[in-house]
C-alpha cells in the first residue's frame, strides 16, 4: 500500500470526483427552436430552383410561422412559471390561516372538545317565521333543538354550546345543523355556512390549488372559503 492509499482509507469516496454520469435524454432535443427553423429556411434559399425561386409572401409567411412558433414556446415556459410562482405564494398566504376559523357551505360542524360548540351562519334568501335549528350527532338523533322565530332575509349568525336540550355538554364528535323556517307559509330547508378551524395547509396539484385541512379531518380548497375569522 503506497502514501496515497494510507491517507485516504477511511474516507467517503463520494467527496472523490466521479465521472459524469450518461445523460438521459429528456425528448427536447427533438423540439425544434427559432434557430431551428432559420436553418432550415437558408438551405431552403440556397437549394432552390434558380428558375422559380421563393417569392417575398411566401418568405415572410415562413419566416412569420417560425417566430410565431417560438413565441407560443416561450409563453408556455413563462406562464408555467407564473402559475407555479401563484401556487406558492397562495401556499405561503394559505399558511397564515393555520389556528383560524373559516366559515365554509355545508351544515357539518365538528367539536373537537367537551364543552365546546358550534358556531356559523344561517343563509336566509327570504323572511322566514317558526324557525328551528335542531343539532343531530353522528347516528342522526336529535340532541338539541333551538327555537329562534322569526329571522330576516340575509346572513344570520348562530351559536350553539355544544349541550343538549337538558343543558349537558355533549362528546366530541361531528354534528349536523338543520334548520327549517316557514318561508310564504310553506315549511322550507334553510341552507347554513358552518365556522371550521384550520389545522394546516397542503399544497396539492396545480389543478387543485392550495387546501386546507379542516378539524375533523375534512380538506377543502382554499376558494371554498367564504369567511376568514367567526
Amino acid at each position: 500500500m503506497n502514501t496515497l492509499e494510507r491517507n485516504t482509507t477511511g474516507l467517503n469516496n463520494d467527496l472523490y470526483w466521479q465521472p459524469e454520469p450518461v445523460k438521459v435524454s429528456d425528448g427536447s432535443e427533438q423540439n425544434l427552436k427559432q434557430e431551428d427553423f432559420f436553418a432550415l429556411l437558408t438551405e431552403q434559399l440556397a437549394n432552390q430552383d434558380p428558375t422559380k425561386p421563393v417569392d417575398n409572401d411566401q418568405l415572410v409567411a415562413q419566416m412569420t410561422s417560425f417566430t410565431t412558433a417560438d413565441g407560443i414556446s416561450q409563453l408556455n415556459e413563462k406562464f408555467e412559471s407564473f402559475s407555479s410562482s401563484m401556487t406558492s405564494n397562495q401556499a405561503l398566504q394559505a399558511s397564515s390561516l393555520i389556528g383560524q376559523d373559516v366559515l365554509v357551505t355545508g351544515n357539518i360542524g365538528h367539536v373537537a372538545n367537551q364543552g365546546e360548540g358550534i358556531t356559523g351562519v344561517i343563509i336566509n334568501e327570504q323572511t322566514s317565521q317558526n324557525t328551528k335549528i335542531a343539532i343531530q350527532n353522528a347516528q342522526g338523533e336529535v340532541v338539541r333543538t333551538m327555537d329562534v322565530g322569526t329571522l330576516a332575509a340575509g346572513n344570520i349568525e348562530f351559536n350553539w354550546d355544544g349541550t343538549d336540550q337538558n343543558g349537558n355538554p355533549l362528546p366530541p364528535g361531528d354534528y349536523a345543523v338543520q334548520v327549517q323556517g316557514d318561508v310564504f307559509g310553506e315549511p322550507t330547508s334553510l341552507a347554513t355556512a358552518i365556522n371550521r378551524h384550520v389545522d394546516s395547509v397542503s399544497l396539492a396539484a396545480s389543478s387543485q390549488g392550495v387546501i386546507l385541512n379542516l378539524d375533523g379531518d375534512v380538506s377543502i380548497k382554499l376558494d371554498d372559503v367564504i369567511q376568514i375569522g367567526s
